[in-house]
């Protein structure tokens, strides 16, 4: 057994100061803000600006996690940015951050689990936490998602923005309960038969190109409502913990009704489940973080606070992870 845990010592959120409304986007596609809004509960989403990369999102979410902290590049020895929308093919966002950051030494590198990054992301630091390969890492989930968009397509470029966030992940002693109870179980899963409803038409390898999202919304909200709910349930019993006790849920932001249906369909309270769609729309491996801000900013989730985190994305892939904050 680790003589080690991981706590979140600090988080912190960034977003472009771009807003592109309802309102704005039916000027463009065949769409309207009652049309939208009934579908998805968004409302407006932000937009990086031409020259603006998923680095320099990732880069401000990172300072904003340090600073809350307490503590500087020089403290951190790993860095792991979960994104599908990187700068380049490579090297890695998370090596452009650690230059950003003037950090010159430890390791960086990203993950790649379209939305459900974050989530992938905690468990990996934890475990690299927990294995004493590194003392305080910086997690990020950042992305340009407006930069994969095809928007004459109104089913899909409605739904998703840019944005950032990040957790300052610390090791702590495991028997340490003046810290915390830091990340308590993580669970994460995917199934490549349904990588057809969600996906970019486009990749190096294949295309050479970039190329567009694309998806069969349907199809994805069933699998979505289904998996999450399982994902939680698995995650709650591993930790030994009833979903009742829980304090707070933070998921992904995909759509307004994949909330609620997750939530009916485990019993949870919706007012005990954090929703930033409305105004962030999908940020990708970014909403979880950023949606954890707000929730933080606006006094709802509290240190000692018992909190679910989950998400479900391309690939499928999908997980939780329960913490105590």
């Amino acid at each position: 057994m680790s003589s080690f845990k991981s706590v979140i010592a600090g988080i912190g959120g960034y977003l472009p100061e771009s807003v592109l409304t309802n309102e704005d986007l039916a000027q463009r596609v065949d769409t309207s803000d009652e049309w939208i809004r009934a579908r998805t509960g968004i409302t407006q989403r932000h937009v990086a600006k031409e020259g603006e990369y998923t680095s320099h999102l990732a880069t401000k979410a990172a300072q904003a996690a340090m600073k809350d902290a307490g503590l500087t590049a020089d403290d951190i020895d790993l860095i792991v940015v979960a994104t599908t929308t990187p700068d380049l093919t490579f090297p890695s966002t998370a090596t452009i951050v650690q230059e950003a950051l003037g950090m010159t030494h430890g390791a960086a590198f990203d993950v790649q689990a379209v939305c459900s990054g974050f989530i992938y992301g905690v468990t990996v630091v934890d475990a690299m936490i927990k294995a004493g390969q590194a003392k305080h890492a910086l997690l990020i989930g950042a992305e340009t998602f407006s930069r994969i968009l095809d928007w004459e397509d109104r089913a899909t470029c409605v739904l998703f923005g840019d944005g950032a966030g990040a957790f300052v992940m610390s090791a702590a002693a495991a028997d340490d309960d003046a810290t915390g109870k830091g990340v308590i179980s993580s669970f994460i899963r995917s199934d490549g038969r349904h990588r057809d409803m969600l996906y970019v038409d486009g990749g190096p390898s294949r295309t050479q190109t970039v190329g567009h999202l694309r998806m069969l919304g349907n199809q994805v909200f069933r699998h979505a409502v289904t998996d999450i709910a399982a994902a939680i349930e698995t995650c709650s019993a591993n930790a030994g913990v009833e979903t009742a006790d829980i304090d707070w849920f933070v998921p992904h932001q995909a759509n307004q009704r994949i909330l609620a249906g997750v939530a009916k369909k485990l019993g949870v309270d919706p007012g005990k489940v954090i929703s930033t769609v409305a105004t962030h729309a999908n940020t990708s491996a970014a909403s979880v973080p950023l949606a954890f801000v707000a929730a933080k900013a606006d006094g709802r989730i509290k240190r000692g606070d018992l909190v679910m985190l989950e998400a479900f994305g391309g690939g499928f892939t999908w997980g939780a992870a329960l913490l105590g904050y």
